[in-house]
């Protein structure tokens, strides 16, 4: 069997996979994806705020 022909069925195999998938709708995507962001902006805060706080007791003991 030749590389065309195993591509070939390959992505014959994927496209009808792809058909059986239940794909979630617009709204949940978009609910979803606003969690998403909404999490990764609080774990950013907290984060820097962590960083900031570490990095001022770190200036006070090492007083440069």
């Amino acid at each position: 069997m030749n590389i065309f022909k195993k591509i070939k069925n390959y992505l014959t195999d994927v496209k009808n996979e792809a058909k059986k998938v239940t794909w979630p709708s617009k709204k949940i995507t978009l609910k979803d994806s606003f969690i998403v962001i909404i999490i990764s902006l609080a774990t950013a805060v907290f984060l820097g705020g962590v960083d900031y706080v570490l990095s001022r007791i770190i200036e006070n003991i090492y007083v440069v």
